[in-house]
């Protein structure tokens, strides 16, 4: 392939919150370009500008607007899907496009526990994507597939994994504070939401907790190990638009100084061999000094919105150290989470 010709893009769910944030972002991306869009049966055979109640800001972007949209099946006209599909349709609709030779970057969940299937975020386990190896032989695909994790867990594991490496982390306690954009479109209905916090969403403290083991984990002999450490999530809905906010606590192995989690979280640019990467920021973690700091609504954008930004890092009598993070959901967290990934793919020859 000439290296100034770029990948053929299609995305599947285009025309959902998730789905347009791929359209918005793959727009004047260096690498890929949009060639095809696939939503429901209601939505296939209209032009994209038609199909999609926009929901972000701006407009449609020109080279999406016009593209007929098609049904979700594995004959269109690009080499990378990029799948922000629910959960159930995913699970039976991404193994037929891997199995047809497309290389899919998933934000679903319907594969992110499969133990050939790698769940990936580039700065802390890069290295995962050894588990191909083992997926073709399992599966015989011609293609491939890779997932991101929830948008949640990103904002927990991105910070954990350099503590981890530098003190050994034993248990974590970790509460959210979710935004609503998290719940897709329409999302909550206004009087649940405002004025109001919900203390349940439905499946998130179990995929926190199973992700981050998984995210933490080592390669060993071409598998995943899992991380060994305690994990206890407590999942909360409130009434900010984008931009999850968790505040953990943590305990290590070896007990850490304050000033030495800081130095440890200011200085990582991910493990050995990330490659630098167009949607890689210029600092992965953000550590803001400040007593009120971080705020969704200040934080969450840092950096295209690529950054996890962490305050308030102090003693945890319970446990050893707390702090607090925001990670914008929309984009780390799923959409430029999983362009990423795609990336990585390219980087390392894999696409």
């Amino acid at each position: 392939m000439e290296t100034n010709k770029k990948i053929k893009a299609a995305v599947l769910g285009a025309t959902g919150m998730v789905g347009q944030r791929f359209v918005q972002l793959l727009a004047d991306h260096p690498w890929f370009e949009i060639s095809a869009l696939a939503s429901s049966e209601r939505s296939a055979g209209m032009p994209y500008w038609e199909a999609s109640r926009w929901l972000h800001e701006g407009d449609i972007p020109p080279a999406a607007a016009d593209l007929i949209v098609q049904p979700v099946k594995p004959n269109l006209d690009a080499q990378l899907i990029f799948s922000a599909l629910p959960a159930a349709i995913a699970k039976e609709v991404e193994p037929q496009f891997a199995e047809a030779g497309y290389v899919v970057c998933s934000n679903a969940s319907a594969y992110r526990y499969d133990p050939d299937v790698p769940v990936i975020i580039p700065e802390i386990n890069h290295d995962h994507t050894a588990m191909f190896e083992r997926q073709k032989k399992k599966r015989g695909w011609k293609g491939l597939l890779v997932t991101s994790p929830n948008c949640t867990t990103t904002g927990i594991a991105m910070p954990l994994k350099p503590l981890h490496l530098a003190f050994g982390i034993e248990k974590v306690f970790a509460v959210t504070m979710q935004a609503v954009s998290g719940a897709g479109y329409p999302g909550i209905p206004y009087l649940d939401i405002e004025d109001n916090i919900i203390p349940y969403i439905k499946g998130e403290e179990e995929k926190i907790e199973s992700e981050t083991h998984l995210l933490l984990g080592e390669m060993k002999n071409g598998e995943r190990v899992k991380a060994t450490m305690t994990v206890s999530a407590q999942a909360n809905r409130v009434s900010v638009k984008e931009g999850h906010t968790v505040c953990l606590s943590v305990e290590f192995k070896r007990k850490p100084a304050v000033k030495e989690v800081v130095e440890v979280l200011r200085a990582f640019k991910g493990i050995p061999d990330t490659p630098r990467l167009p949607g890689t920021p210029e600092n992965t973690i953000i550590v803001r000094d400040e007593d009120d700091r971080p705020q969704p609504r200040r934080d969450r954008g840092v950096n295209g919105g690529m950054s996890v930004t962490i305050g308030r890092v102090r003693p945890c009598p319970i446990l050893d150290i707390r702090m607090v993070s925001v990670s914008h959901n929309t984009l780390r967290g799923a959409a430029s989470g999983s362009i990423l990934n795609a990336e990585l793919l390219k980087a390392k020859g894999l696409l």
